[in-house]
C-alpha cells in the first residue's frame, strides 16, 4: 500500500508540473517538449497505481474511486496522444489538474462492496469501449467549456494571454465536434455491447445507468444531426455538450455512487 501512495503522490506532482508547463508554454511561449514530458510521467505513475489498485489475485476491482481514476487516466491519454498533433494542448490546464485530483480519488475513496470477479471479454469489450467513449466525451466537454471561455473572452476584449494563443472558433469548434462523434460512435458501441451481452439490462440496478445512458446518446445524436443538417454552433453547441456530458456522468458516477457506497449493490 505504501507503494501505492507513493506512486499517486508522483503522478500528481507530475500532472501539476505539466499544467505550469502548459501554461508557460501559452502564457510565455516557452516549448512544449516539457508538458509532454511531465503529463507522460503522470500518465505513466497513474498506470501502474491503477493496475495495483484494481487488479487482486486475478480479479478486476473497480469502485468508485478507481473508476474515477481510470476515466480521468484514459481522458488524459488521449489529451497526451492528440496534443503530438493537434492544437488542443490549452486542455491541459483543466484535464492535467483533473487527472491528479482523481489519481487521489482512486486511492482515498473506499472501495468496500467493488467488483472481484473474473469478466467475459464481451462483458470486457462493454466495458473498454465505455471508457473509451466516456474519454473522449470528458475531452469533448472540456473543449465546450474552453470554448465557451473564448467566447466570452472575444466578446469583452481582443484576446490576451493564454485565450490569444488558442485556435480560431471555427477550428476549435470543428475539433470539439470530431471529439463527440468519435466519442458518440464508441458510445453508440458499448450502449449496442450492453444490451447484446449485458443479462437484463433493466434491472432494477442497472435501469438509471441504461436510461440516463440513452438520454446522453440521444442528446449527442441530436447535437451532431443539427451541426449536420442546420450547422448548429456557438454556444448551442457547448450547452448540448455539457448536457449529454452531465447525463453520462450521472449514468455512471452517480448511480455507481447511489449503488456501492449506500445501498450496496454493484455492477461493472
Amino acid at each position: 500500500m505504501a507503494f501505492v501512495v507513493i506512486e499517486v503522490l508522483l503522478a500528481a506532482l507530475a500532472y501539476s508540473a505539466a499544467t505550469r508547463a502548459v501554461w508557460q508554454h501559452h502564457a510565455q511561449g516557452t516549448t512544449y517538449l516539457p508538458v509532454t514530458l511531465w503529463a507522460g510521467a503522470g500518465l505513466v505513475l497513474q498506470l501502474v497505481s491503477l493496475a495495483h489498485l484494481t487488479l487482486s489475485a486475478g480479479a478486476m476491482i473497480i469502485g468508485l474511486g478507481t473508476a474515477l481514476s481510470l476515466f480521468a487516466w484514459q481522458a488524459a491519454l488521449l489529451l497526451w496522444l492528440f496534443s503530438l498533433k493537434e492544437s488542443v494542448g490549452a486542455l491541459g490546464l483543466v484535464m492535467y489538474p483533473v487527472a491528479a485530483i482523481c489519481a487521489v480519488a482512486g486511492l482515498l475513496v473506499p472501495d468496500p462492496n467493488g467488483a472481484r470477479e473474473a469478466l467475459d471479454w464481451p462483458i470486457q469489450a462493454h466495458i473498454l469501449l465505455s471508457i473509451l467513449a466516456y474519454g473522449l466525451l470528458t475531452l469533448g466537454a472540456v473543449q465546450a467549456v474552453v470554448l465557451s471561455l473564448q467566447h466570452s473572452q472575444l466578446r469583452r476584449r481582443p484576446p490576451a494571454g493564454v485565450f490569444a494563443t488558442l485556435p480560431p472558433l471555427q477550428t476549435m469548434e470543428t475539433l470539439l465536434f470530431r471529439l463527440i462523434g468519435a466519442g458518440f460512435f464508441l458510445l453508440s458501441l458499448a450502449i449496442a455491447t450492453g444490451a447484446l451481452f449485458i443479462d437484463n439490462l433493466f434491472a432494477q440496478h442497472l435501469a438509471h445507468k441504461t436510461i440516463l445512458s440513452i438520454f446522453a446518446w440521444l442528446v449527442f445524436a441530436t447535437l451532431l444531426f443539427g451541426r449536420w443538417r442546420y450547422g448548429w454552433r456557438g454556444r448551442l453547441a457547448v450547452r448540448g455538450v455539457l448536457v449529454g456530458y452531465v447525463l453520462l456522468v450521472m449514468a455512471y458516477f452517480g448511480s455507481k455512487l447511489v449503488l456501492e457506497l449506500i445501498l450496496g449493490e454493484h455492477w461493472s
